[in-house]
């Protein structure tokens, strides 16, 4: 039931109170008619008891107290779905942004889902191939599973969310694979550069896109991963499809978090940021899974900035509580020209063993993976041992580990953002590195492998 007020109490930047309200609830959508005819929405943030604290999403600037009215929608956000809404670009609060004439929606969902149940979850066990072998190799992504990217400012994450998004698909599934884009306080050129590479490419037609500018509000911000989610969890749950969803900047979604808080007048936690942030990234983190006798899915894929490249901040720091693992970039892989900048020997898939193998991948990918893992570590340390004593200092064992770890960069994960490589030629990559290596030091791989696979000389 909509209900109006005009009992304005005062405003103190973006928040609002308004007194003598009755039935009003948490996350309540509400309008802000405004003096001059202009109408604001915003959003219930606090009730108590004839109370209620809301924030206006364009802002308080220029309400007069005394003549605007409250409507009090009765309803919390919700988001219009279809099958129709793939290929479309909307912005954070889920309306249409891509100029092509509106969708009849099938249904109207709110978009404050819930956690997958534990008892319902299914276990992630299929491979998902990015095309990408620093992470198909040796950081395997598997369905349903919550995987994010840790990168720092001026690296190339946002280049790597386009290449997932454009390459990422299920290997040996006939369900339908789609992808979810939410781009969370983004500039400008950053969304100009999702929407002309997605349909340069044509990932759009299999793209659902929510693009969140941060020149617009932070409650926006906060809407924006939300509306993703719900958009995934219909065509996984009701559409049985595979959805893969990216999430980036997860860091600007945070401090649209702190700052609200601090409109709030809340005791900040660590760093200024609320005492509640785990509990909230929880709440969207665990919208992904797989859920028994449900043949669709959602893969996330988080990708934040650790603010100074701390990955000791809270914002990385809690993500990993949560997560399975984390694909961290490294500053160093980028300034040699090395793209995607993957640091493999910090990164970690926590399920990777679930989903490879036979049937999966292929026979000799546990073998490898773990093979090459060793190998790149040695030669790290030879030639950090090198840059203090110098190459004569050197076995001749440790200048082939050094040799190994350049040529490991500079072809295995050095692949550029426009090339994608399928399991099979990743592997056969990483056989082509094993082969410099003595046969007597491939000791994590067996002979019939080694037999099968290994390149003559």
């Amino acid at each position: 039931m909509i209900k109006t007020y005009k009992s304005i109490q005062n405003v103190i930047g973006p928040l609002m109170t308004v007194e003598h309200v009755e039935g009003v609830k948490y996350d309540e959508l509400i309008e802000v008619h405004m003096q001059n005819g202009t109408v604001r929405q915003g959003q219930v943030l606090e009730v108590n008891g004839s109370r209620a604290l809301v924030q206006i999403f364009e802002g308080t600037g220029g309400i007069n107290l005394r003549d605007s009215k409250v409507r009090f929608i009765g309803h919390p956000f919700t988001l219009d779905v279809t099958p129709e809404m793939i290929g479309r670009v909307f912005d954070g609060l889920g309306q249409v942004k891509d100029g092509l004439p509106p969708f009849v929606a099938e249904k109207s969902l709110d978009i404050n889902g819930e956690a997958i149940n534990p008892i319902a979850r299914d276990y992630p066990d299929e491979f998902i191939q990015t095309g990408i072998s620093a992470i198909d190799h040796l950081n395997t992504l598997v369905r349903g599973q919550k995987l994010p990217i840790f990168s720092s400012s001026g690296l190339p994450h946002q280049e790597l969310a386009a290449q997932i998004a454009r390459q990422a698909k299920v290997l040996n599934s006939k369900e339908r694979f789609a992808v979810v884009f939410a781009a969370i306080g983004i500039t400008f050129e950053e969304a100009s550069f999702f929407i002309e590479d997605f349909r340069k490419t044509g990932a759009i037609d299999r793209t659902v896109m929510f693009l969140n500018l941060a020149s617009d509000p932070a409650m926006e911000r906060i809407a924006t991963p939300k509306m993703a989610l719900t958009a995934a969890e219909y065509l996984a749950f009701e559409k049985d499809m595979h959805v893969l969803v990216i999430m980036s900047d997860m860091t600007n979604y945070c401090e649209a978090l702190r700052e609200i808080s601090a409109a709030r007048r809340e005791v900040p936690g660590r760093r200024g940021y609320p005492g509640y942030l785990y509990t909230n990234l929880s709440t969207l983190y665990e919208r992904a899974g797989r859920i028994k006798g449900k043949n669709g899915s959602i893969t996330q894929i988080p990708i934040l900035t650790m603010p100074e490249g701390d990955i000791t901040h809270p914002i990385p720091d809690l993500t990993g509580y949560i997560t399975e693992g984390q694909i961290l970039l490294s500053r160093a892989l980028y300034d040699k020209a090395i793209v995607p900048p993957i640091d493999v020997l910090t990164s970690l898939s926590r399920l990777k063993d679930k989903g490879i193998g036979v049937g999966k991948t292929r026979e000799d990918h546990a073998s490898t993976m773990n093979q090459i893992f060793s190998a790149y570590a040695q030669g790290k340390k030879a030639k950090e041992l090198a840059v203090v004593l110098g190459d004569s200092a050197l076995s001749e064992i440790d200048q082939t580990y050094a040799r190994f770890a350049v040529r490991f960069e500079q072809e295995y994960v050095n692949q550029s953002f426009y090339t994608n490589r399928s399991i099979e030629e990743t592997l056969d990559l990483g056989w082509s590195l094993l082969a410099d290596l003595p046969k007597s030091e491939l000791k994590r791989i067996s002979p019939k492998l080694i037999e099968r696979y290994l390149p003559e000389e």
